[in-house]
């Protein structure tokens, strides 16, 4: 198996982890917050379970590094930004949560690999 079809193959595993974590945390602080708030913590949730499933399995980077920390804090705060954006704006046009939450993942997973594999991870 090449490289990088066993990356994506783990990306993909780490990647629905941190989905479900965002969205079963999603779920539960709509309860207690706007949903802006609530989608941007959930959102930083499911970010923690990405940095260390991608860090340590998916592209095996055992070292330490502050580097690759604070490069990945740069990456997802630009896509936490593009999520958030893109969840609102799904939001408003279909008032569907779900439709909206999986648009919005999308296109923040694609920017999380390409930045992941490619700058910090590299």
């Amino acid at each position: 198996m090449s490289r990088i079809r066993k990356e994506l193959k783990r990306f993909l595993v780490a990647g629905l982890s941190a989905v479900g974590t965002d969205l079963f945390m999603y779920y539960i602080f709509l309860n207690f917050f706007s949903i802006g708030l609530s989608k941007a913590i959930s959102f930083l949730l499911g970010t923690i379970v990405a940095y260390l499933i991608n860090k340590y399995w998916t592209f095996e980077k055992n070292q330490k590094s502050l580097k690759e920390i604070f490069q990945f804090a740069i990456l997802y705060s630009c896509t936490l930004g593009v999520n958030v954006m893109t969840n609102k704006i799904v939001l408003d046009n279909t008032q569907i949560v779900f439709i909206a939450f999986f648009v919005a993942t999308g296109f923040s997973t694609v920017l999380n690999f390409i930045g992941q594999k490619f700058w910090v991870f590299k």
